[in-house]
């Protein structure tokens, strides 16, 4: 499966965002996806991730309350969207595709197998 990443840009304290995810190739539904973010001169870490069904998501505790993962298989592309941003929530953001089910709920990005490009989130005033 091939992953796009976008929606990255930049947002005063506050505001919001939407990413998106577009994904071609093998069918999207068959994998647990997830969002991973990259700061400058940290790790890449664990955002969000969301069931193949969408049924089941989980999240970062830095992002809980404000962020939600969601994905609609007919268009196979999956969203985070982004609210009450935070400068410490700049990072590049990455999706990625998880191919064994029963890795399902990890947030070991070693654990994934696909990723996109990254799309770059900066909040800023």
């Amino acid at each position: 499966v091939q992953l796009q990443a976008s929606g990255g840009g930049l947002v005063q304290p506050g505001g919001s965002l939407r990413l998106s995810c577009a994904a071609s190739g093998r069918t999207f539904s068959s994998y647990a996806m997830g969002w991973f973010r990259q700061a400058p001169g940290k790790e890449r870490e664990f955002v969000a991730t969301i069931h193949r069904g969408g049924g089941s998501t989980y999240y970062a505790d830095s992002v809980k309350g404000r962020f939600t993962i969601s994905r609609d298989n007919a268009k196979n592309t999956m969203y985070l969207q982004m609210n009450s941003l935070k400068p410490e929530d700049t990072a590049v953001y990455y999706c990625a595709a998880l191919g064994s089910p029963r890795r399902w709920g990890s947030r070991s990005s070693g654990d994934y197998d696909y990723w996109g490009q990254g799309t770059l989130v900066t909040v800023s005033s």
